[in-house]
């Protein structure tokens, strides 16, 4: 690019000089240049707010200053008229045409470089040699003219150039963490996608789980429907039998009548009724009706001749102590709540309504509801010896005190006693108009006590195998009964929601306990006998102060039913049986309660073993579940 006219060729050399340029390489692009454009110089006067960033030193210019009176009206008002011209424009939205840009002048375009660089050194020696040769007056200074615009264009092109790579990096960031964003967003899609399929599947899943419920469901109908047939049919046939059976006492007291009568006319026609050896009366063969009147005649006489022998038993007055008074003080060990499920016995076919200890040896005896009780070896849960021989399902069973007898109650009204050495019925006890609940012998062996649902309970003599007495009192079925240990104190639990202390002597009631607002299934003493646990059919467990006959506590173990109660042999351990499949174990001591979760069904019994280690409960699936 050739200079403008007027610029000698010693300023072109004095700047070749103070750049290192050569600009005879310029040269050769000034065609190109030409092409696009002119460029020019423009004077920039350099102000502290530059657009550059750049900070820049003061330089003292006093002898340039212009004196207040020489300035230029003129340009002033031309300047106004350029900035209301400019307004103009710019509210109309016009585009001016680009206007030439006034090249820089030299020494100011080497001050900017030196100050861009940083020397400022050379910048102070620079400023003070070029002015120093000004104010001597060497007038060739003043004609060295501007500098050529392609460096100005350079500069102008090398911060723009830094500036895209500054906005380059900017973009490159952005890019990174858009790429992250993306990634993290893919894996998040991918994630939710596929727990989408895993809902989807499950969804499924559950579809055709319901469609074979309701097929199963749908099968059961007809079932159900059969059974209900049978139930009826069954029902006609108790009714039938019922019937029958009264039909059949009838003529038994009938036949007891005339046979009564009989030997009354026996007694006065003895000489005319006698006959020889060989009479035809004797040789004649019995009909059904003479036979029936000599096994009546046999019967009478066995009984008569065994109420004669024995006599009735007299309840003990100088009761022996409790024995279970001083375990407290020899059971020093804590107490224990860390049970965890040993083993399962599947022993009967029906629920099972009754597990219980051997009062001296590691025996369970159990009862269900298919009318069976079982004698089972611990620990590997054999069974030793099956008993049957009632009609109807088992309720309750208890132990001999010398452990060789057994009593079992049962819904066919009827409490039965049982040779365990032999295995078979000795005595049954019959006076219940309804199913007998539950059963207790006396400290003594001489006597057993049952509950029933005819609102009364009895005391059965052992030994004159008779009714002693009957308790009435309660109006609604009694569904527990127990003797206060080593005495005639009997104790009661009725679905009246009461519990009843009676005098097994006189058969009265000698105290009766309210408190419980649903039906009392079960009530039990300690060991020690000062303290009785009851339980009723909404989960409610109380405790009662047996002295003072008062109550000691509440606890809602509910909203599950709570069938039985049971005290360790320490008695600080209190067992529940619940309606939800769940053993709740209650501390005493510090009243928590602690939970044993194993049983599939309801859980109907539960007791513990003598030294305490091991815990034995029978469930609704007819399985006794073993805790140690």
């Amino acid at each position: 690019m050739a200079a403008r006219p007027g610029v000698p060729g010693s300023a072109l050399r004095v700047l070749e000089e103070a750049l290192g340029l050569d600009l005879a390489a310029a040269g050769d692009t000034a065609e190109a240049v030409a092409a696009e454009g002119a460029f020019y110089l423009e004077q920039v006067a350099i102000t502290e707010a530059s657009e550059d960033d750049y900070e820049y030193e003061e330089i003292a210019d006093d002898n340039f200053s212009i004196p207040e009176g020489e300035e230029d009206l003129a340009k002033a008002i031309q300047m106004v008229q350029e900035q209301a011209t400019d307004t103009q424009i710019l509210e109309q939205k016009t585009v001016l045409p680009s206007k030439q840009q006034v090249p820089e002048v030299i020494e100011d375009f080497l001050c900017n470089f030196l100050i861009k660089m940083g020397m400022t050194r050379t910048l102070d020696c620079f400023q003070s040699e070029w002015y120093e040769l000004i104010q001597k007056g060497v007038t060739g200074l003043r004609d060295l003219g501007n500098v050529p615009d392609v460096y100005t264009q350079n500069m102008l092109l090398e911060n723009e150039n830094k500036n895209l790579k500054k906005d380059l990096k900017c973009y490159k960031q952005a890019a990174d963490k858009a790429r992250e964003d993306l990634l993290k967003t893919q894996k998040e899609r991918d994630f939710h996608r596929m727990h989408h399929k895993r809902i989807v599947q499950e969804k499924t899943k559950l579809i055709n789980d319901l469609k074979g419920l309701k097929l199963h469901y749908a099968s059961y109908e007809p079932t159900i429907r059969v059974l209900q047939e049978k139930h009826h049919t069954l029902l006609k046939q108790k009714m039938l039998t019922s019937l029958e059976r009264d039909r059949a006492v009838g003529q038994i007291s009938g036949l007891q009548a005339t046979l009564k009568h009989m030997e009354i006319g026996h007694n006065y026609h003895a000489s005319a009724t006698r006959v020889g050896p060989n009479s035809e009366k004797e040789n004649a063969p019995e009909g059904p009706t003479q036979k029936g009147l000599h096994e009546a005649r046999e019967k009478i006489q066995s009984k008569t001749k065994v109420k004669d022998n024995t006599k009735d038993s007299e309840f003990p007055t100088d009761m022996q102590p409790n024995p279970n008074l001083y375990l407290h003080k020899e059971n020093i060990c804590p107490a224990k709540f860390d049970y965890k499920l040993n083993s399962i016995f599947r022993l009967h076919e029906l629920p099972v309504s009754c597990v219980i200890m051997h009062p001296h040896k590691d025996i369970l005896v159990t009862c269900g509801e298919d009318r069976l009780w079982k004698v089972v070896g611990l620990p590997k849960g054999n069974v030793l010896h099956t008993g049957f021989g009632h009609t109807d399902w088992l309720s309750n069973c208890c132990f001999h005190p010398s452990g060789n007898k057994l009593a079992t109650s049962s819904g066919d009204t009827t409490v039965k006693l049982w040779d365990l050495s032999k295995g078979n019925c000795i005595l049954t006890f019959e006076g219940h108009s309804h199913a007998v609940w539950s059963c207790t012998w006396h400290s003594c062996g001489d006597f057993v006590a049952s509950s029933s649902l005819d609102t009364t309970s009895k005391i059965w003599d052992v030994n004159s195998e008779r009714c002693r007495c009957t308790l009435y009192g309660h109006t609604d079925s009694v569904n527990s009964i127990e003797f206060f240990p080593c005495s005639n104190t009997l104790l009661t639990g009725s679905a009246d929601k009461s519990l009843s202390i009676w005098d097994a002597r006189t058969g009265n009631c000698e105290q009766s306990l309210y408190g419980h607002m649903h039906s009392i299934n079960d009530a039990t003493f300690t060991p020690r006998g000062h303290m009785i646990a009851s339980c009723d059919a909404c989960g409610v467990t109380k405790l009662w102060d047996f002295r003072k006959l008062l109550p000691i506590v509440s606890i809602d173990i509910g909203p599950s039913p709570g069938n039985e109660v049971n005290f360790d042999s320490s008695g600080r351990v209190l067992a529940q049986a619940s309606g939800s499949g769940v053993i709740h174990l209650l501390d005493l001591k510090s009243g928590q309660i602690h939970k044993l979760m194993g049983h599939d069904s309801e859980a109907h019994t539960v007791v513990f073993s003598h030294d305490g280690e091991y815990l034995f409960s029978g469930g609704s699936d007819g399985t006794v579940r073993t805790w140690s």
